[in-house]
């Protein structure tokens, strides 16, 4: 439908009488509507950039990027902020080192995943139960469902208080309902093209992040040292911390996400079969595929970095040490770092919101139907994979249901964490074996230095999941 046909005014809505049908329609329709203006705003402004080297390089840098650059960016969901913002209020710039730890791990993860999915053209659940257990499969993919479904309870919650945090008048429930259905509307109902343009430039609101704590005026000096200059300790609440950060950064929603995404990408290409996706990648491709990922792994941890910083700075200096959401952060952020902050840290909660919650709920969908066999993917219609979109909404009900039920959104994340690391052990060691496999990656297998970097991250997610586990008891 021409976007022009979708323009209505108040006036309009008042003289004009439309009948239930319509006004669901028209409501469904209008998020996308807006975020479909809003991204062809910044294509127009990117084409009337001047001309030269440097803004072509740009322009070519841009059109690269892709599944690395939104995956990178759904890392910092609201429950990420939550985690970062306690991580700095409770440590200061102590903690700082950990986001240039996880980047070099992480990314490797994920180029793994990656990779996987470009050479082989079936997502990673798949090749799971084509190569290996498939009983495995389906015990981590039911742990993931679970996670997931957790975390998009917690991240709705989040993203309602950040909504209140610009207009307190707002109904908490009302909020939650609408960010759940505006989720489910980009995902059923919009080509894939125009919905994965949305998630690439949905990724830079994580610049807000960035802008809030150059406001605040912190000493990057001391930031930076402490990031360069790692400071250890072995306490209990640290370890526990250390735990967190590493199964908010290495989560299994990502590892199927990323290898399914490369796969829609390649059937945006028209390689619809399997067959046409498993001939051999070219150097281009994959070189093209880790600028992507490696961009969007440095953004995730960068904004990390940020985060940590803003209440590392601020929050810990001034003794309040204990955040348990994202929404608070921003509102303990305000009296020292002032309005442009919180009005960013606000903003950023929404925008990181409506970027993730699609990615975990699809990763599930995604993971269980290549598990049972099932056809599915965005480049499908609703009718065409009920089973597909069936989890995605039934994933997306148990979450909006988990914020009316009187479950403590803190006990959510826990219980997430949980989760996350019990399967991240057992997927990360079907992933380092996957890529390594000379038969099914040829070329592109990993080299020796890959297969060490996703051992030890293997080894430890295992330690972390163990640590987590006995701080429950």
């Amino acid at each position: 439908m021409n976007l022009k046909a979708k323009k209505f005014s108040a006036d309009t809505l008042l003289h004009k009488q439309y009948s239930a049908d319509q006004l669901l329609t028209l409501s469904a329709e209008a998020p996308a509507v807006a975020l479909d203006r809003t991204v062809q705003v910044g294509n127009q402004l990117l084409h009337t950039l001047p001309t030269g080297a440097g803004v072509q390089k740009a322009r070519n840098y841009w059109r690269i990027l892709g599944p690395g650059l939104t995956t990178g960016a759904s890392d910092d969901d609201p429950s990420g902020i939550a985690t970062y913002s306690q991580t700095g209020a409770q440590f200061g710039f102590g903690m700082l080192w950990l986001s240039l730890w996880t980047f070099p791990l992480m990314s490797v993860v994920q180029e793994m995943c990656a990779r996987i999915g470009l050479v082989t053209g079936r997502g990673l659940a798949g090749n799971i139960r084509v190569h290996y257990s498939t009983r495995a499969l389906r015990f981590c993919t039911f742990l993931l469902f679970g996670a997931n479904a957790f975390n998009i309870g917690a991240d709705l919650g989040a993203m309602a208080k950040g909504m209140q945090l610009l207009n307190p008048g707002l109904s908490f429930g009302w909020l939650v309902v609408g960010f759940a259905l505006i989720s489910l509307m980009l995902q059923i109902f919009t080509p894939y093209e125009r919905y994965a343009r949305y998630l690439k430039w949905l990724a830079l609101v994580l610049l807000s992040y960035v802008a809030s704590s150059v406001l605040a005026h912190l000493n990057w000096g001391q930031a930076i040292h402490s990031t360069l200059v790692p400071h250890f300790t072995f306490d209990h609440t640290s370890l526990l911390l250390i735990c967190a950060i590493l199964g908010t950064t290495i989560s299994p929603y990502l590892f199927f996400w990323q290898t399914s995404q490369e796969v829609e990408e390649q059937i945006q290409q028209g390689k619809t079969t399997l067959r046409q996706r498993q001939s051999a990648s070219t150097p281009e491709e994959v070189k093209n595929m880790r600028i992507d990922v490696w961009s969007g792994m440095l953004l995730s941890n960068l904004v990390m970095f940020f985060i940590v910083s803003a209440c590392g700075g601020i929050l810990f200096p001034h003794g309040i040490t204990q955040i348990t959401s994202a929404a608070q952060a921003a509102e303990a952020l305000r009296p020292f770092a002032g309005n442009a902050t919180y009005f960013l840290f606000a903003i950023g909660i929404i925008g990181t919101g409506l970027l993730a919650i699609p990615v975990l709920a699809g990763s599930s969908s995604y993971a269980i139907s290549e598990s049972l066999r099932w056809r599915g993917s965005l480049h499908k219609g609703l009718n065409q994979a009920y089973a597909f979109y069936g989890i995605i909404i039934i994933s997306m009900l148990v979450g909006l249901g988990l914020n009316f039920v009187g479950l403590d959104p803190i006990k959510a994340l826990i219980y997430s964490a949980v989760a996350n690391g019990l399967v991240a052990p057992f997927i990360l060691f079907f992933i380092v074996k996957l890529s390594s496999n000379k038969k099914l990656m040829g070329h592109w297998r990993n080299r020796p230095f890959t297969t060490f970097v996703g051992w030890t991250t293997t080894l430890l997610m295992a330690v972390a999941s163990i640590a987590a586990l006995i701080s429950l008891f």
